[in-house]
């Protein structure tokens, strides 16, 4: 029989089965050492590479965040350009005697020239109540009109040259001094302002009384008696310090002739400049809706421009 004359297969199976038991084992501690080496030798490397990563997203982050930003040389470059108005009108030929003060923001838009909204160059616009009394042959009278600009004791006098038929603005004529015709004009940016694009708004809200309650305390303490007046305006320009305020937001819509944005304003805010990163004019603050934090309304400037075209070239043909 084949398997009785063949070596014995039971005395050799043993050693058969030590032999590949112990090829199995050193395999396995060849394998777990090999994957111990390969974890011990890749593991740094892909940690190396996601912490490189993280360092590249966060450099990237704070970049954009940078490119987002103000930098402070833009706001301060544009402040001494940024005028605090201020006024007096009354309306004649009214049984009801009419008078009372009003104050605003302008900037410079060109040489001896100045914006603002048309209801800070003309008080009366868009009142109802004056303009029924216009209606009824009353007429308004501009007393006093004249702008505080940062650095100079003294004011100067405004002269309105051009409004807007449809917009809430106007252009004025800066009086001639050795201080204003020095003053550098802001830049109208030439793209349009978009959703989401950070702005800065420079103007004097609460006009007299903001800037007053800004000022140090010993000044402070003398001048808060007193009336939000032109006397006090003065001696705050005598003091060096009329200066405007900054405040920073995002432009929340855009809709037509209005933008929509969260920089906080009030009242004396109006006829101030929207700045974009670059420093350029992208609008002209106008109003606020009252209980809406980003309910802050300014005009484009791409109507600015236009009124500033047509007012120097009525100017050029009038020459």
């Amino acid at each position: 029989m084949l398997n009785s004359d063949s070596p014995d297969s039971s005395e050799q199976s043993p050693v058969v089965e030590i032999w590949q038991r112990f090829v199995q084992a050193a395999l396995a501690l060849v394998a777990l050492a090999g994957t111990f080496v390969m974890a011990r030798y890749h593991a740094p490397a892909e940690t190396n590479a996601l912490e490189l990563q993280v360092r590249q997203l966060s450099s990237q982050i704070a970049e954009l965040e940078r490119k987002q930003s103000f930098s402070p040389s833009v706001v301060s470059d544009a402040r001494d350009s940024v005028a605090y108005i201020y006024g007096v009108y009354h309306i004649s030929g009214c049984a009801q005697r009419f008078r009372a003060r009003v104050s605003g923001t302008g900037f410079v838009v060109a040489p001896g020239l100045l914006t603002t909204n048309r209801h800070v160059a003309e008080p009366w616009y868009g009142d109802r109540e004056v303009a029924a009394a216009l209606r009824h042959g009353a007429s308004p009278v501009l007393e006093k009109l004249v702008a505080y600009f940062p650095g100079s004791p003294l004011p100067v006098k405004l002269k309105t040259v051009a409004v807007a038929a449809h917009d809430d603005l106007a252009v004025l004529r800066i009086e001639a001094t050795a201080f204003t015709k020095a003053l550098r004009p802001l830049a109208l940016s030439s793209s349009l302002p978009r959703v989401g694009e950070p702005i800065s708004v420079l103007a004097y809200p609460m006009g007299v009384t903001g800037m007053v309650a800004k000022s140090p305390a010993l000044v402070y303490e003398r001048l808060s008696p007193h009336s939000d007046d032109a006397d006090t305006a003065s001696e705050l320009a005598a003091l060096s310090l009329i200066r405007p305020s900054a405040t920073f937001g995002h432009i929340g819509d855009v809709t037509g002739d209005k933008m929509i944005y969260d920089a906080p304003t009030a009242r004396g805010g109006s006829g101030g400049p929207v700045l974009n990163l670059r420093g350029e004019v992208v609008g002209v603050n106008s109003a606020y809706i009252e209980g809406f934090a980003g309910g802050t309304l300014g005009i484009p400037a791409g109507a600015l421009r236009l009124l500033i075209e047509n007012t120097l070239a009525a100017e050029r043909a009038a020459k």
